[in-house]
This record gives C-alpha cells, structure tokens and sequence, in this order.
C-alpha cells in the first residue's frame, strides 16, 4: 500500500481511482463497510481504490472549541484503512486553507485533477467545501461534469448505526467491550512508557508500565481493565489501570499496565494499549494490604477476562 501526505504529492502517473473520502477516525464497522464498497468498486472498473482522510481532524480547525477526543492517531489510521485492502492513503493536512475551498473547486482539483476518480464512494451525510457547503447531492451534480460516479453509503447494519461519536460515548462510560462492538476490534490508546511513582514494583510488587498517552485521545472511564500491551511484534495480558490513585491521594489521572508474566524495560517504548474489558471501578483504599489483595483480585480477573487459564 502506497501513502503520501498532501494532493501535490501523489505519485507521478498516478491511475484511474475510486476515491474513499472521510476524517474516518477510528475506523468502526461502518467505515470498514465503505472502504469495502470503494474496494470492490475498484476491482469491478479496473481502477486503484485510494482513501482520502484528513489530519488534523477537521474540527481542531473550523471549531478547535469542540473538537472531540480521537479514537485514532493517523498512523493507526492509515494502518487499519491498509488493513481493508485500499491500494493507497492520501492524507490532506487540513488548514484553513482547505477548509475554504468551494466544492467545485476540491473536486476539480483533488478527486479529479489529483487522483482521477471514476467513482467516490462517501457517507451519506458527508459534508465538504467552505462553510460545508457541498453535500452528496451537490458531489453527484459535480460527479455528472466530471464523469464518475458517487456511492453514497449508509453507517448502519440491520441492527445498529455506527459513528465515532458513539463509540467515544462508551469509551467514556468505561464500556470498552460495547466499543468494541461498533470498532469491530479492542478499542486501544497509543503513547510512551514513562517513569511514574514506582510504587507498583516496590510497595506493592506489582510492578506497572506507566503510558503518557497521545494528547487529545479518548480515555476510558476510571477503573480496571483487561487487555493487551503492545511493543514492537510483542503483545502481553495487562491488568490496566485508569485514574488517580485516590489511596495516594494522587489528582493526576494516569494509566498503568501491569503485564502478566512479563519481566522487562520498556521505558521510552512507544506502545499500544487494547481495553478488552471493565472490570470495576476506581476505589479508594484504607492502606495498602487491602490494595494489594484488591490488585491479586484484578490480576486473577484479568487472566479469566482474557481466557487465559
């Protein structure tokens, strides 16, 4: 899979496409189904399938007041959307620039001039150009001038709609495992393991990874959870802990892996976290013994969760 950053920069030569268009953040089951659709499409005229998306997300731009937590970074992006089988990923920068192109002007100068669309296959609510100004109505009516089609595509199965908005409602909930539902994967957070307090190796021993996690990303609602550390090819079963350690009268809200059956330096790792599942909620504790008891409780938990024996 090819990707350049920028219409400027698709390659030389670049062939007939049919073009994927969407901010695409989190990469839930509805988006997989489009990007599916864009790359049978594809297969049937002959063409490339591209996905176009956009970073930062459009919203940091056109209203930074209400931008909402990402579910993905854009390298996990691009890694999921390749996953699906797309031939490329152009990634726009959106600017301010671009958030004022007319409609006419982004399709004459990106899905035709740039990436020689024959089909676009988008949301059925997708919006683009100045101020939104174009809709699917308005891409078709450009689709007829330029020649190709436009494939709308509704977010929705037969039992449920899909939309990264209510995946980061249930990410905030703590409901990882309904996340998961509409993600069609774990949902996981990306960041660094850092040097934290160092009780969990010493008081407690149970030693913890501490993730300084990518600023703006959706963190799940304080508590325990099971899942899985990723480093490099690596996975590990983790207990995982969100919140502020109340027992240590702690304000700053962390999150701490205690790997299972792991023995290691990870620190200045870049690593991938996956929530599989809740197991409680935060607590405060009245010393550490029935802290330590709680984490054996979690540990124990964390194994059955994850169906390890």
């Amino acid at each position: 899979m090819e990707t350049w950053r920028g219409i400027d920069a698709t390659p030389e030569g670049w062939p007939a496409s049919v073009v994927a268009i969407g901010v695409f953040d989190g990469v839930h089951r509805g988006h997989a189904a489009l990007v599916r659709t864009a790359v049978k499409a594809a297969a049937e005229r002959e063409a490339r399938c591209v996905v176009v998306t956009f970073d930062p997300h459009p919203t940091a731009v056109v209203a930074p007041h209400a931008m909402p937590t990402q579910l993905t970074g854009i390298e996990r992006r691009i890694e999921l959307l390749g996953a699906l089988g797309v031939d490329a990923v152009c990634v726009l920068p959106f600017t301010k620039e671009l958030s004022q192109l007319s409609p006419d002007y982004f399709v004459r100068h990106v899905l035709v001039g740039g990436l020689h669309a024959k089909a676009v296959v988008v949301g059925e609510n997708w919006r683009f150009g100045h101020k939104a100004a174009g809709d699917v109505k308005k891409l078709a009516e450009l689709g007829e001038e330029f020649e190709f089609e436009v494939l709308p595509q509704t977010l929705t199965s037969d039992e449920e709609a899909f939309s990264s908005t209510r995946v980061r409602g249930l990410i905030a909930e703590g409901d990882v495992a309904g996340a998961a539902v509409l993600l069609g994967r774990d949902y996981g957070i990306e960041g660094t393991v850092v040097h934290g307090a160092g009780r969990g190796g010493t008081a407690l021993g149970f030693p913890t990874a501490n993730i300084e996690w990518t600023p703006g990303a959706a963190i799940p609602a304080d508590g325990v959870y099971a899942g899985w550390f990723h480093h490099d090819a690596h996975r590990h079963a983790a207990a995982i802990s969100v919140g502020t350690n109340p027992t240590f009268e702690g304000t700053a809200r962390t999150v701490e892996a205690h790997l299972l059956d792991f023995d290691g330096d990870l620190y200045g790792e870049h690593v991938r976290l996956d929530f599989t599942a809740r197991l409680r909620g935060q607590i405060t504790f009245t010393g550490i013994e029935p802290l330590i008891e709680q984490i054996e409780t979690d540990v124990a938990d964390t194994r059955r969760a994850l169906d390890l024996g």
